[in-house]
């Protein structure tokens, strides 16, 4: 019937926080009770056959008097997404394995190219390593969460809406991945100045063409005076083709125009992440950073922007931007709430949690088969590892909850404002706590073998 509308609401953000269950009450009009023909009745639009058992509500208008109005409301045991820890551990395990693998490969790829002349000669591409590395967490992992959240709401169930929506998105992260790349690049040639106490203008085109291409055409490059340069302009000019594409989603384009913040800022603390691998690469006390880099940050960054997806999703379905749920209104959450509750976003985040210490023992056991012989191979080292791997994931599923209830709160897109920052920090979490397992495990390594030569050079 023309003029319907149809929307649903869970029982929460109705005032009810109980099972309740409500037959259709009576059709009405301005002139007082009316029947309204079977061919105009409106049912619910269900989100899934699971959650269709939670809720149901149905309004009836026409033109602008409401003509019907039914009502079915319960609560899930489970709260919004009927899961168990069971059904989030097979969901997220096998993409968590090949993301894995795919850093350590990384990893290992990086462990051999150190020694190339273009790393050797130019420094301050190992600095753009996190950075670029965290580009998928501040662009990819970002625009995957939007079209998660897209997706989980219904905005993009019409084949053309997913055409507009998908192009759009693609198109922004063309154009974030192009100028955050240029500018991971100044920031990477401002650090090494800082630290060396020179800037050195040489290096420029080379920065600039690694950081928006790849290290490895930047090194085939490296010779050319005229192929880099070629490389920023000839990127840079397919920059006003993206924009045409993204304006024409809205929402999209909002983004494009004032979404620059986080994705800066975040690329500016993975860059600090970036130095401290700079400094630590090439000493033999950290032999094997360059392999197990990609990886702990890797595996954080992932963490954590899946726990952010979801809590943007769950806001997104449930509330209303600006107004958090009665059951999410403190801003800093108890530690132990954020963890040990039966709430939907406590028990991903337990699950996350449990997945990091096995995660990162099938990582191990495959670097030490394909490269052993470059790794610290003691058990004092794994041990530290596993700590730090652990730490890192704690912190971050923390203050997940936290900034996706401050953004919220603010009026503000989780999944554009908090995944930026999160992956970012993860990947200075990252490098400092490897770089001090390396520190820890060498030192401890040096008073056993200070012991040993002691013991050897007593009195007989």
């Amino acid at each position: 019937m023309d003029g319907t509308e149809t929307r649903q609401r869970r029982a929460e953000e109705l005032g009810l926080r109980y099972a309740l269950s409500i037959g259709k009450l009576p059709r009405v009009s301005e002139d007082g009770p009316l029947s309204v023909p079977e061919s105009q009745r409106v049912s619910p639009k269900l989100l899934g056959t699971e959650l269709s058992r939670e809720t149901a509500l149905s309004i009836g208008l026409q033109g602008k008097k409401l003509r019907a109005f039914s009502c079915e409301l319960t609560r899930s045991p489970y709260g919004v997404f009927p899961e168990t820890a069971f059904t989030v551990t097979c969901q997220i395990m096998v993409p968590l394995l090949l993301s894995g693998l795919g850093m350590m490969t990384a990893g290992l790829v990086m462990n051999t190219i150190q020694h190339w002349p273009v790393f050797m000669e130019v420094k301050d591409l190992l600095t753009l390593v996190p950075p670029l590395v965290g580009l998928k967490g501040n662009l990819e992992m970002t625009l995957a969460s939007r079209l998660s959240t897209a997706a989980n709401t219904g905005q993009i169930d019409d084949p053309r809406e997913q055409h507009r929506v998908i192009s759009s998105n693609l198109a922004l992260v063309q154009v974030q991945a192009t100028v955050v790349g240029f500018l991971a690049a100044m920031a990477a040639l401002l650090l090494g100045a800082l630290s060396r106490g020179e800037l050195d203008f040489e290096k420029v085109e080379l920065l600039c063409a690694s950081s928006v291409i790849t290290a490895f055409l930047a090194a085939f490059a490296l010779d050319s005076r005229y192929l880099t340069p070629l490389v920023c302009i000839g990127l840079m000019a397919l920059t006003p083709v993206w924009v045409l594409i993204a304006k024409k989603n809205p929402p999209i384009m909002k983004i494009l125009k004032f979404g620059w913040f986080p994705i800066i800022l975040a690329m500016m603390i993975s860059s600090f992440g970036g130095l401290i691998l700079n400094k630590t690469i090439s000493k033999e006390q950290y032999k094997g950073m360059a392999i197990f880099t990609p990886i702990i940050c890797g595996v954080g960054g992932n963490l954590v922007a899946i726990q952010t997806s979801r809590i943007s999703t769950y806001l997104h379905m449930w509330s209303t931007p600006g107004v958090l749920p009665l059951w999410m209104k403190k801003f800093w959450p108890n530690p132990c709430s954020a963890f040990c509750t039966s709430e939907i976003n406590s028990m991903s985040a337990r699950v996350l949690l449990f997945l990091v210490i096995p995660g990162h023992l099938i990582f191990l056991y495959v670097i030490y088969l394909v490269e052993g012989h470059s790794v610290p191979n003691s058990k004092t080292f794994v041990v530290f590892y596993l700590l730090a791997g652990l730490i890192q994931v704690t912190i971050l599923l923390y203050l997940a909850e936290v900034m996706a209830r401050l953004t919220w709160h603010q009026a503000l897109d989780p999944d554009n404002h908090c995944i930026p920052y999160l992956t970012g920090l993860g990947d200075l979490l990252g490098t400092g706590l490897l770089a001090l397992c390396f520190l820890i495990s060498w030192l401890l390594s040096e008073a056993e073998l200070d012991g040993i030569l002691e013991l050897a050079s007593g009195p007989p």
